[in-house]
């Protein structure tokens, strides 16, 4: 099984298709509005522009477990996510990431272990996973590493199809 297999929805509520990243390495997130990481944004929405055009996308699904800190309806977080941090990268559907509901794509996802070797739960918001261009989750990188730290901007860049 690959992410490829998972149904999502656009944050709208809207039909998405995770088929759509296929052949792109993917940086797949579990972002908050409210949160005193929401700043990664910024870094999110740089890496996401920088590597665009050689086949890579950042990913964010929007979660509320972690302190309450994603409280918006889908419109407050788009437009929040827009007018503050610029963000163009795709946004999906608020997702529960642990627990009894946990979504089947963060079940998935959370079977990665990070470079320490541990896998489960989803620790806090903005946890990253990366994803090779055939779907594989390939890395995990923990709420507190920086979207541009050099260790996960080479990661991505071994991944990059073009």
């Amino acid at each position: 099984m690959t992410i490829y297999d998972h149904t999502v929805h656009a944050l709208d509520g809207g039909d998405a298709d995770l088929a759509d990243q296929k052949g792109k390495a993917a940086l797949i997130v579990n972002v908050a509005s409210k949160c005193g990481l929401t700043p990664q944004y910024e870094g999110l929405e740089r890496i996401h522009e920088r590597y665009a055009d050689r086949g890579f996308a950042v990913l964010g699904f929007p979660c509320n477990q972690f302190g309450g800190q994603e409280p918006g309806s889908p419109e407050e977080i788009a437009t929040f996510c827009s007018t503050t941090y610029g963000v163009t990268f795709p946004l999906y559907e608020k997702i529960d990431v642990n627990g009894d509901d946990r979504d089947p794509l963060y079940a998935e996802l959370t079977e990665t272990a990070d470079a320490e070797g541990a896998a489960g739960d989803i620790q806090w918001n903005f946890e990253k996973f990366l994803v090779s261009p055939d779907g594989e989750v390939v890395a995990r990188f923990r709420p507190m590493i920086d979207p541009e730290d050099p260790e996960l901007l080479a990661a991505i860049e071994a991944q990059l199809p073009a």
